[in-house]
């Protein structure tokens, strides 16, 4: 046999459905257990959704899009939710750790599902420690509102920052709070996921009420007039280029980042409950709760302050209700939630960055370190310790300038990958008479939901710097080296 076709099987061998299922099962030692019901399961997509977004976007979107901003949400949720349609779909099939990464196993092959773990790696780990410097930011707030105290700036700004100028490194700095929540967030995930996925249930409930609390006091200053245009015209001032419906797109592409922890959802299929089932109901029901909570938001604030006000507000939603009230407290309130809000948004993403890690190791792609799960807690603590001290060294250090068009280009072709998966996967079922007709899946065929998730995401990233593609480009080169320097010789596949 040729070697060119023997590579070729090697690069596209798939994982059964049933292996990529079943492996790991509580039954057997060493694995993970299925300790989450459907309720923690939802609400640790919105805990990894509702969080830092929420808080930012508006300053970024409103003044591209004015308040026809909420548009611009309905966009976003749109895309996205094409997307949790394709995941929901998968989910159902390939009840697996790992997300994206087993549901391209099981489809397009091993060496695109690599690529796609490199991809979800660069993902949750830059995001876990951009969301940690963001919970450096509303700590300050919070500690200067509540006690007039603020965290020296030595200890709260990383030595390295992006300028206009270029990277300046200022030694003896680093953000300290960052390398205090990874460390928190470590220890309560070594403790075990069930303990974990309850405490974040109980502070994601807490971020709701803070929402909640928010609109409440913003629909009190509400004015129909804020709304006068509807629409942002050109002369409006600020960004240029973002008048009518151009605005509401350049917006909807702002704000759609704030929809992208729903995937975290699916790299807790092992440890679920009944997962063909609580998955799909899990990331559907997630997407509700967050547009719903987001709009709600959008219409709140843009009722509350009129729409050229948002432009470099800090804390902007603060603001809102400290205007609203002409008092302090409803901006302190606000800025303690923000806190336990980012913090729940960082322990999600740490958890699904550990579990993609756990299941590549355990198909032998990567060492086996990764997938070793400690007996009495049920969890892979050497993993997270090894991810904490990265993402912790990462958010200590780095200027989260850099960090976050990062995020977006991972997540995005993690999306696109998805799409793909969906049809690929009915296509394979059918040839192998394996087609399941029960369970969730995407309507209107295979190709329509797919195809427009597709176009979808590569719309939102044209639009990336060029600086964002040269990295992804040397993070996607290291991958390739390391798949086939390592990852093809030691996989489980290459054994049988």
């Amino acid at each position: 046999m040729p070697v060119s076709q023997t590579l070729v099987q090697k690069l596209t061998r798939t994982k059964p459905v049933d292996v990529a299922a079943e492996d790991d099962h509580p039954a057997q030692a060493g694995g993970l257990t299925r300790s989450i019901g459907l309720f923690p399961l939802t609400m640790i997509g919105v805990g990894a959704t509702i969080g830092t977004g929420i808080f930012f976007t508006m300053v970024e979107a409103v003044p591209k899009a004015g308040p026809a901003v909420i548009l611009s949400f309905l966009m976003a949720a749109l895309t996205a939710g094409l997307t949790a349609l394709c995941y929901a779909e998968l989910s159902f099939r390939i009840p697996a750790s790992g997300s994206s990464y087993s549901f391209a196993y099981a489809t397009v092959g091993e060496f695109l599902a690599f690529i796609m773990a490199a991809c979800l790696l660069l993902e949750y780990g830059l995001a876990a420690s951009a969301t940690a410097i963001g919970w450096s930011d509303y700590l300050n707030n919070f500690l200067g509102n509540a006690f007039n105290w603020h965290i020296p700036t030595a200890l709260r700004s990383p030595m390295i920052v992006s300028t206009q100028d270029g990277v300046v490194f200022n030694i003896g700095h680093m953000n300290l709070p960052p390398l205090i929540l990874v460390t928190l967030c470590g220890l309560l995930l070594v403790r075990g996921t069930k303990e974990s996925a309850t405490m974040n249930a109980v502070m994601v409930l807490v971020k709701l009420a803070i929402l909640v609390f928010f609109v409440a006091i913003a629909l009190q200053g509400f004015d129909i007039n804020n709304f006068k245009p509807f629409f942002k015209p050109e002369s409006a001032g600020g960004l240029a280029g973002h008048a009518g419906m151009a605005g509401v797109t350049a917006a909807a592409g702002t704000v759609f980042f704030s929809f992208i922890g729903l995937d975290t959802v699916a790299t807790a299929g092992e440890e679920v409950r009944n997962p063909k089932r609580n998955v799909p109901l899990g990331i559907l029901a997630a997407l509700v709760i967050v547009t719903v909570f987001y709009l709600l938001v959008a219409v709140a604030a843009v009722g509350a302050q009129p729409a050229h006000m948002f432009e470099h507000q800090e804390a902007g939603l603060a603001v809102i209700l400290q205007n609203v009230t002409g008092k302090a407290w409803p901006a302190l309130v606000l800025s303690a939630g923000a806190v336990i809000s980012v913090f729940s948004v960082t322990l999600v993403t740490i958890y699904g960055q550990t579990r993609i890690l756990y299941a590549i190791s355990r198909d032998g792609l990567i060492s086996k370190v990764f997938h070793k799960v400690d007996a009495r807690t049920a969890s892979p603590v050497a993993n997270t310790m090894i991810v904490c001290v990265v993402v912790g060294l990462v958010a200590g250090f780095v200027d989260a300038t850099f960090l976050w068009d990062m995020v977006s280009m991972g997540t995005l072709t993690a999306f696109i990958v998805v799409s793909i998966a969906v049809p690929v996967m009915r296509r394979k079922e059918r040839a192998l008479g394996t087609y399941k007709k029960g369970g969730f899946r995407v309507p209107f065929g295979p190709y329509l939901i797919p195809g427009l998730s597709v176009l979808a995401c590569l719309y939102i990233m044209k639009d990336l710097s060029h600086t964002t593609r040269v990295i992804f480009a040397i993070w996607m080169a290291a991958s390739v080296l390391t798949y086939f320097a390592y990852g093809m010789r030691h996989s489980r596949l290459n054994k049988g």
